[in-house]
């Protein structure tokens, strides 16, 4: 007895029998020997069937059981195995992007999404995930609870549309980090090039990163540098494009070092980082000392007061 055939079309083979593996295991969980699992293939698709052992098999409550496991499975593996497909024809039918350097980037963010480290954007994340699989298993459930053939990419492409629209809004949120990041880069580029040009105003600069945004600025003498000069043009193309929280990038390029002489203890912070990009070979990152030991002399005096 027939009980459901799932249809996959020009699914990679491991792929496939990731689903035939976890279909198994629900229906082995469901009706353990009186129900078999058979995979078929030809040239175009794939067809996981499903068929009561008669006359052991008994359609009874365990069925109802039985399509809420294998609705679940198949959520699971279109969230693992198909959703990055489904994103990408998006991108290319919906949003016009043909280069296919350009669509990997874009769908570099949303796998970025998928990775997010356990903070409160990874768990906003997993929900969306989790909402974006509960909306996949009802539709499966509930046409198979009328049906007995499934073709997946057909059911995914014409019946879930509610889905559909969160992954249409995954591809917008993923363009737009794209985008900002062309324009971040196209702004590194710039300054490079307007660093590149400069000369030298100064051979050396010691910038002494206290903690977050919070720097000194001093000359190879240890004379503070004054940064109060004409930095106007700089700020506002820095505020404009990348908002930086911190003018230190614009005195740099006001002040023009031959050489600058970072003194830190979180070297991995954005804004090191965007210094080391635009001053690229004229950044020196210190590893410790005697500057580095006055500073967390300070720092620990500060806690002390506080």
């Amino acid at each position: 007895m027939k009980l459901f055939a799932l249809t996959l079309m020009k699914v990679p083979e491991e792929s496939v029998q990731r689903l035939h593996e976890s279909v198994a295991a629900a229906v082995w969980d469901s009706y353990k020997h009186n129900a078999v699992i058979e995979l078929q293939h030809d040239k175009t698709c794939s067809i996981i069937e499903v068929n009561g052992v008669m006359p052991r098999f008994q359609l009874d409550k365990r069925m109802d059981a039985l399509i809420q496991k294998v609705s679940e499975k198949i959520a699971d593996w279109v969230i693992s195995d198909k959703e990055e497909e489904l994103l990408r024809a998006l991108i290319l039918k919906e949003f016009d992007y043909k280069q296919e350097t350009d669509i990997n980037s874009i769908l570099g963010y949303y796998r970025q999404m998928l990775l997010v480290e356990k903070t409160n954007e990874f768990w906003e994340q997993r929900e969306m995930v989790l909402r974006r699989k509960e909306k996949i298993r009802q539709g499966i459930q509930s046409f198979l609870q009328e049906n007995t053939v499934l073709n997946i990419d057909g059911f995914m492409r014409f019946r879930l549309d509610e889905y559909t629209e969160e992954l249409r809004e995954i591809a917008e949120y993923a363009i737009d980090e794209f985008l900002m990041d062309q324009q971040y880069r196209e702004f590194i580029s710039l300054l490079q090039y307007f660093v590149y040009i400069q000369e030298a105003k100064i051979p050396l600069a010691h910038l002494i990163h206290k903690g977050g945004n919070e720097f000194l600025l001093f000359n190879e003498e240890m004379e503070k540098i004054d940064t109060s000069g004409d930095t106007t043009l700089t700020i506002e193309m820095l505020e404009k494009d990348i908002n930086f929280e911190d003018v230190i990038v614009s005195t740099l390029i006001s002040v023009s070092p031959q050489l600058i002489y970072i003194h830190t203890r979180d070297p991995d912070v954005q804004i090191i980082q965007t210094i080391k990009q635009i001053f690229e070979n004229r950044v020196e990152i210190c590893e410790y000392c005697r500057l580095c030991q006055n500073l967390d002399r300070s720092a620990a005096s500060d806690y002390n007061k506080g």
